[in-house]
């Protein structure tokens, strides 16, 4: 892939303020592995090689199991997910495939089933986030694998 605009570069202040959005959401009151799972479906929907090479090592390194790494594109089907999960992974969806009805109520209750109002609204920035910090590395097609010295995501022994 070659790389295009490095917004790192070009603008530091914005970067920095999505970057210290993305540590306040990390320290959020949600598991660390269902951020991970959601990271990993929006950025298997927006098609973010980058992001989506970044959480699956993410992920094996704060202890997700391969297999359900393997299992997030077939989450539905899936058995290997809870239904707090399952709930957690169609609002991921639903929010990046924002569709002419938004989302439904029966999600929101299905939702409401298993977080709080601080929940939902936790999930809901963490989606945003992510959908965010896919939509940059799309456009600058950042090469997937190219940060993990950096990031310690060589640790995850995924190469």
């Amino acid at each position: 892939m070659s790389s295009r605009v490095d917004h790192f570069q070009t603008i530091p202040a914005l970067i920095k303020i999505l970057g210290d959005a993305s540590v306040a959401s990390g320290k959020n009151i949600l598991d660390k592995k269902l951020r991970h799972l959601m990271d990993i479906r929006a950025s298997q929907l927006n098609h973010c090689a980058f992001c989506l090479d970044m959480h699956v090592k993410e992920a094996k390194l704060h202890g997700e199991r391969e297999l359900r790494l393997y299992h997030v594109a077939i989450w539905r089907e899936s058995p290997l997910f809870t239904a707090k999960e399952k709930a957690a992974l169609a609002l991921t969806e639903a929010l990046t495939r924002i569709d002419n009805h938004g989302v439904s109520d029966a999600l929101y209750s299905e939702l409401a089933e298993h977080f709080t109002q601080e929940e939902i609204s936790a999930l809901t920035f963490s989606i945003a986030i992510i959908n965010a910090w896919n939509r940059l590395q799309i456009l600058s097609r950042a090469e997937p694998g190219s940060l993990d010295s950096a990031y310690g995501l060589d640790r995850a022994d995924l190469s």
